[in-house]
């Protein structure tokens, strides 16, 4: 599996991961976008993800992130993606079938508040209330969408945010912003569900390696952190997690 986030792509970069990408069908079997996939969350800049990322040879399967809610054209910028092939998920999920398996994946953009001990609560004004809210219905999506996978037999479920779901891939990033970073409920939504990964981006000063407290290993992929076009995992189906390799 090959895994991307904040490739944060404009007008101007046209063609520039298309040559990476290409080679995707000889080292991957499905390439998960995390998020930020344009600049500004235009339709028109979502136009070039698509060239990117149309007929590569292997499925495409993404969230949006919040440069890609900025200019309120996010349904704009899913039904470019979707049109190029790519499943756009927001609480969701969808089924891919990899050498006579099904693999699952699960997705949802997520949004901030905190982790253990220092999150923000559902209490207060309602600015506040609603915040809070918007996290915890994501991570309901996301329980909701990672159980339809068990229920639906797949040998690997896959859960692929856009914000955090927990602070060790935050390591780098000032602790002021941790809140505004992720959530500890995406990784209650992760552990209560279960899933073997969980992929996310947003923390481009963060750490590639991290886990759930229930022992789900977590990868932020972000482009500044993997320092590539895509990282790649060995998601094996054995039960024992997701195994990283190298890149090829």
């Amino acid at each position: 599996m090959a895994a991307v986030g904040d490739i944060h792509l404009s007008a101007d970069c046209a063609g520039l991961l298309r040559p990476a990408f290409s080679v995707l069908p000889d080292c991957a079997d499905l390439l998960l976008l995390a998020g930020d996939l344009t600049r500004h969350g235009l339709a028109t800049e979502a136009e070039v993800v698509a060239g990117e990322v149309r007929e590569i040879g292997v499925p495409v399967v993404a969230v949006l992130g919040n440069h890609d809610y900025h200019s309120d054209e996010e349904a704009a910028v899913s039904r470019v993606l979707s049109a190029a092939g790519v499943s756009v998920l927001e609480g969701d999920a969808v089924v891919i079938g990899v050498g006579g398996r099904k693999v699952g994946v699960a997705g949802t953009k997520g949004f901030c508040g905190g982790f253990v001990g220092r999150s923000a609560g559902e209490f207060g004004e309602p600015e506040m209330k609603a915040f809070v809210r918007t996290t915890r219905r994501s991570a309901e999506r996301l329980t909701a969408a990672l159980g339809d996978l068990s229920a639906g037999g797949c040998a690997v479920r896959i859960a692929l945010t856009h914000f955090s779901p927990v602070p060790d891939t935050l390591a780098g990033e000032p602790l002021e912003i941790y809140p505004f970073l992720g959530s500890y409920l995406l990784a209650e939504a992760i552990d209560t569900a279960g899933a073997d990964l969980a992929v996310h981006g947003h923390a481009h000063l963060g750490t590639e390696h991290g886990m759930t407290a229930g022992g789900v290993r977590v990868r932020n992929v972000a482009q500044p952190v993997i320092g590539r076009a895509f990282a790649l995992y060995r998601l094996p189906v054995d039960g024992q997690g997701a195994a990283p390799v190298l890149p090829l």
